[in-house]
């Protein structure tokens, strides 16, 4: 796996963990308990349906955790004008002229159609590191490459989607 994580996004995932183990999983054994009451099994839906939230509940926390064990943390390092990590670039590709925004994020964050990026993906390994007026070349794979101008960098940080969004 070993996907490049930030620190928060580590305290945002054993928050999540905690959360689960503590509050979730007592209210899905619950839930469980009440459907088994009920009496018959084999014809009980709510008990199966019980039964896979608490099986889903149980495999969302071993994925957390294998993921966190597993993550490299990466921490920003750029100037305040580079392009960097929770940063918001635009920018222009210069084959068709059309200008693009975009929010480079940590692999786990990456969703490219709401804008955002990974550090990973070839336009966000392109654009690290540069500044507004740069033009670099995307390197798509070995065969396949475009050139960006980079218009405008912004230290966003962060938004309420992003913090709120679960891995």
């Amino acid at each position: 796996m070993n996907d490049q994580l930030t620190q928060k996004d580590i305290e945002d995932m054993e928050k999540e963990i905690e959360h689960r183990k503590v509050v979730v999983r007592k209210e899905l054994l619950e839930h469980v308990k009440e459907a088994r009451a009920q009496g018959d099994l084999s014809e009980n839906f709510e008990y199966y349906a019980a039964k896979k939230a608490k099986n889903e509940n149980e495999s969302r926390i071993r994925f957390l955790e294998r993921t966190i064990r597993t993550a490299r943390i990466v921490e920003d390092h750029t100037a305040e004008d580079q392009a960097g990590l929770n940063k918001t670039v635009t920018v222009r590709m210069l084959d068709d002229n059309c200008e693009e925004t975009y929010k480079i994020v940590t692999t786990l964050r990456g969703d490219s159609l709401k804008g955002r990026i990974s550090i990973e993906s070839p336009l966000g390994k392109a654009l690290l590191n540069h500044r507004a007026g740069d033009r670099v070349t995307v390197q798509v794979n070995k065969d396949i490459s475009y050139d960006v101008e980079i218009l405008k960098v912004e230290n966003t940080g962060l938004s309420e989607e992003d913090e709120i969004r679960k891995f």
